[in-house]
């Protein structure tokens, strides 16, 4: 069984981004040694128009074949023109809005988002499922998550948009993995207690 793996960046106190979303002050700590990381462990995250730029174009997908990702994080990419971001991947866009989806490589999940999950986590083969964001799509998936990978950098942001937009919930999760950053960036990697 495929898992599904939240890997999401965070600041301390586990905001992903602003009350209005934005977490572009966490890519002051996207350091070479920070990058060579992604590219080595996680290229398939790094979008279409940064492969390039970064050497990895090519580069196999080391975790994830499929990604998917809500409304407002795939707004981003189309901002840009970029219809299909993770071309490198099967891509999912939960949206009640979208309607038809602009890229043959984009599935459009207007309904039924936790049934298709479980579908896609059921395949018999492939890597795992990358779910990329946002806060409300993790607090409708929480009971899905296998796993997280939370990229900690070292900022507090007080308010915002938290990891999970849900109503409280205490989920358990085993700490399976720690790596240290020069510049104060974490990665913790934890398991779902089942």
């Amino acid at each position: 069984m495929r898992k599904l793996t939240y890997f999401v960046a965070c600041s301390i106190d586990g905001f992903i981004g602003d009350p209005a979303g934005d977490a572009s002050s966490m890519m002051s700590y996207v350091t070479e040694e920070f990058l060579e990381f992604l590219k080595s462990e996680y290229p398939e995250t790094i979008a279409v128009q940064g492969r390039e730029i970064l050497g990895v174009g090519d580069a196999r997908n080391q975790r994830f074949d499929t990604v998917v990702q809500g409304r407002a994080s795939y707004q981003l990419a189309l901002d840009a023109g970029i219809t299909s971001p993770y071309g490198q991947m099967r891509e999912l866009v939960a949206s009640r809005s979208l309607g038809e989806s602009p890229d043959p490589n984009v599935e459009i999940i207007s309904e039924d988002l936790v049934g298709r999950i479980r579908k896609l986590k059921a395949e018999e083969s492939g890597q795992d499922i990358w779910l990329c964001g946002g806060s409300r799509l993790a607090g409708e998936l929480i009971d899905e998550v296998d796993e997280l990978v939370v990229k900690t950098y070292p900022q507090v942001y007080g308010a915002g948009m938290p990891m999970f937009g849900t109503e409280f919930a205490a989920i358990d999760f085993t700490l399976e993995s720690v790596r240290t950053f020069d510049n104060g960036v974490l990665v913790r990697t934890y398991s779902r207690i089942r």
